[in-house]
């Protein structure tokens, strides 16, 4: 069928009969469907139940802001709703470590969303005023900081207090700060 269909003709309107044949054939055997963006942001814990609980509690504290129901029974509803939540991870969390020997791909599925932590840090101003943005400068602007909180070097970031230093103060007034000392 090909050869009839592309003898005496070019290369390029052969390749086009065959792209458009191609495509034909694809749109009919290849199946649609539109992939929900809800669907892979469900919690592997969040049961249909406990999704109900939390729209309950959604609709609650609606309810509450409008003045409709009280603040004890949005209170009661948010406690059953936290409490859910925290059993539904416990069972979770107990059902992975249980299974851990045959579901290793679960587990450690599990456990590598659980440690993932933010990379970057944001640039820090060191002491002369410098914007650091370098992550050794960074560690170097964050040991100062806290070496002079432990050595007792005053520093931008601590304040000062008026009068005398020791604590027997008597019938004086206690020390205060001012705003411009902070």
């Amino acid at each position: 069928p090909w050869e009839t269909s592309l003898r005496d003709k070019g290369a390029e309107q052969s390749w086009q009969i065959f792209k458009d044949a191609f495509h034909r054939a694809q749109e009919l055997s290849i199946p649609r469907c539109k992939k929900s963006r809800k669907e892979g942001k469900r919690r592997a814990w969040l049961s249909h139940d406990l999704l109900v609980k939390l729209k309950g509690k959604k609709e609650m504290h609606k309810w509450w802001t409008q003045g409709q129901i009280s603040w004890e029974e949005y209170r009661d509803t948010a406690q059953l709703s936290r409490d859910g939540v925290r059993k539904a991870k416990v069972r979770m969390e107990l059902n992975l470590a249980r299974d851990a020997k045959n579901n290793k791909k679960g587990f450690y599925r599990f456990a590598s969303q659980e440690r993932k932590v933010k990379e970057s840090m944001p640039p820090l101003m060191s002491k002369t005023g410098k914007l650091v943005t370098m992550d050794e400068e960074k560690s170097e602007v964050l040991n100062n900081f806290f070496a002079s909180v432990f050595i007792g070097s005053l520093s931008s970031h601590t304040s000062q207090v008026d009068g005398s230093q020791d604590r027997d103060w008597g019938s004086k007034v206690p020390p205060t700060v001012r705003e411009d000392q902070v």
